[in-house]
């Protein structure tokens, strides 16, 4: 009896462990497209080599005062898994993109830094 109710408990810890793990960093939270200038692409890392990039989107700032309405920039950093995006991003430095991402609500050491994911190219302008 002991050892079956230590069985099923065992079984449930298990089913929440995996639950949480996949809601955490395999559930596709939202996925969008956000448009900027391309700042940078980079390849790096100590153990798991991951692509990194970041784009600066800019935008009039909410506030009050001397800020309202003020140009201000945003910036939206991200991680790419497939190098073939990766390489066509590293070739367009300094051009406005649009670029399509899924959104994890955490990262994992080996598909980059950061929440973002960018899986695709939508566009790219001079």
């Amino acid at each position: 009896m002991k050892g079956k109710i230590i069985g099923i408990t065992s079984l449930i810890a298990a089913i929440v462990i995996a639950g949480f793990v996949f809601f955490k960093f395999y559930f596709v939270f939202g996925e969008g497209v956000k448009a900027g200038e391309l700042n940078f692409v980079v390849y790096k890392g100590y153990v798991f080599k991951t692509y990194e990039g970041r784009v600066i989107q800019a935008g009039f700032g909410k506030g009050k005062g001397a800020n309202a309405g003020a140009i201000q920039s945003y910036e939206f950093d991200f991680s790419i898994t497939d190098k073939a995006i990766a390489d066509s991003l590293m070739r367009c430095g300094g051009k406005t993109v649009e670029l399509h991402y899924k959104e994890y609500l955490g990262s994992l050491p080996w598909r980059g830094k950061q929440k973002y994911i960018v899986d695709g190219i939508v566009s790219v302008r001079e």
